[in-house]
C-alpha cells in the first residue's frame, strides 16, 4: 500500500506527525511511505528511516501536482488540512484521509477564552487519522532521526561545556513566545550549569547580549549551527529549557527532560510535550506559565505584540523557579 504523508510545516508539527508515520510504516503490510513538505522543511524528516520517498513544494504548486501525478497513491493522508493540500487531493483524485484541525475550538480558546479543546494531543489525532486501515498507537512517542554521519567534534563546544550543559532554546516563531532579553539574562544566572544557547542566525545578536554577561558559562550557538547539529546539542545535553518552539519537541523525541516556558500559546491547545508511554508517570517536565492570566493564550501561534500590550505571560514568570527545575534535571537526566 503506497501512502502519501502530507505536513508541509513546521518544525514541531512535522516532529508530531512522526509516530503516525512509524506505525503506518510497522503495522501496515507492505507499506510505501511517501511525505510531503516543504523545501525549507527537508531537514526536519530527511533521515527518518521510516519514509521511503521524499516530496518538497516549493512554491510552484502545479509543477509539484504534476510530479505526483506521474505515482500511483492508495491513499493521501493530509495532516496538515489547509487549501494547498485540498488542491493536491482534489488533483490526484484517491482517497484521503484528513486530521482534525480543531480551528474552530482555537479560536474560541485564543480569541474568546472559551476551552472546547479535546484531552487530545495533536500527535494522536494524526494517529487517529488512520484508525481505518487499522494503525493504533505503539506508545513509543516522537522520533527525530540525525544522519549518522553526523558529529561534532571537541572544537565544536567549549572546554568549559564538554561534561555536560543545559540546551537553552531561545529563538522562536514570534516575540510573545519569548522571554524579553532581561529576563533571558536572569534566568541563566541562576542557573548553575554551564549553558548553550541554541536559535537561529535572527537570535544570534540576542543570544550575544545574553552569553556578554558570562561567556565562561554560557556558549551562544545560534546561527552557528544547522538543524541537525542544533538537535545534536540538544540530544546530547543533560537537559533542555526551551520556549514554545520546535526544538522542544526534538527534545521529548531523545528523552529529555524539558522546561517549557510559555507565552501568547499554551499546551491547553494540546501541544504538550509528548513522551512514550513508559515516561509518561516520571517527572520529565514542568510548564512554566504564568497563573490566573484571562488573556493567556492569545494565539494559536503568537503575535509579534502582545495585543494587551503588558506582555504579562512573559515578564511575570516565575524565573526562580524555573531554574530550581532547570537545576535538579540537570543532575538526575533520564
Amino acid at each position: 500500500m503506497r501512502l502519501l504523508f502530507i505536513r508541509l510545516s513546521s518544525i514541531g508539527d512535522i516532529v508530531f506527525t512522526t509516530p503516525a508515520i512509524r506505525c503506518a510504516k510497522l503495522q501496515i503490510p507492505n507499506a510505501e511511505i511517501h511525505f510531503l513538505t516543504k523545501a525549507s522543511m527537508k531537514d526536519v524528516t530527511v533521515a527518518n528511516p521510516y519514509i521511503d520517498q521524499f516530496h518538497y513544494f516549493d512554491n510552484n504548486l502545479s509543477f509539484l501536482i504534476d510530479q505526483l501525478k506521474g505515482i500511483h497513491f492508495d491513499y493521501i493522508i493530509d495532516l496538515h488540512k489547509n487549501f494547498r493540500t485540498f488542491k493536491i487531493k482534489k488533483a490526484l483524485g484517491v482517497p484521503a484521509l484528513t486530521y482534525e484541525k480543531l480551528s474552530i475550538q482555537k479560536f474560541l480558546l485564543t480569541k474568546l477564552h472559551f476551552n472546547f479543546m479535546p484531552h487530545r494531543h495533536i500527535a494522536d489525532r494524526c494517529l487517529d487519522t488512520l484508525k481505518s486501515l487499522g494503525v493504533v498507537n505503539d506508545g513509543k512517542g516522537l522520533d527525530h532521526f540525525i544522519p549518522v554521519s553526523l558529529a561534532l567534534s571537541a572544537k565544536d563546544i567549549p572546554t568549559a561545556h564538554q561534561a555536560g550543559y543545559v540546551a537553552f532554546v531561545i529563538g522562536a516563531s514570534y516575540a510573545t513566545k519569548k522571554l524579553p532579553l532581561e529576563q533571558l539574562r536572569q534566568l541563566c544566572q541562576l542557573i548553575e550549569y554551564p549553558i548553550v544557547l541554541i536559535g537561529g542566525k535572527e537570535d544570534a545578536a540576542i543570544g550575544a547580549q545574553v552569553a556578554s554577561a558570562n561567556p565562561t558559562k554560557i556558549y551562544n550557538a545560534c546561527g552557528k549551527f544547522n538543524l541537525h547539529e542544533s538537535a545534536l546539542l540538544v540530544k546530547q545535553s543533560k537537559t533542555v529549557v526551551s520556549h514554545d518552539t520546535g526544538f522542544l519537541y526534538i527534545a521529548c523525541a531523545y528523552h529529555k527532560k524539558t522546561v517549557a516556558i510559555w507565552g501568547a500559546t499554551s499546551p491547553a491547545l494540546q501541544v504538550e510535550r509528548y513522551y512514550p508511554e513508559d515516561l509518561v508517570l516520571q517527572d520529565m517536565y514542568m510548564n512554566a506559565i504564568v497563573p490566573h492570566l484571562s488573556c493567556q493564550p492569545c494565539s494559536n501561534y503568537g503575535t509579534q505584540k502582545c495585543p494587551q500590550g503588558h506582555f504579562s505571560c512573559m515578564r511575570q514568570q516565575n524565573l526562580n523557579e524555573i531554574a530550581s527545575k532547570v537545576n535538579s534535571y540537570y543532575i538526575s537526566p533520564t
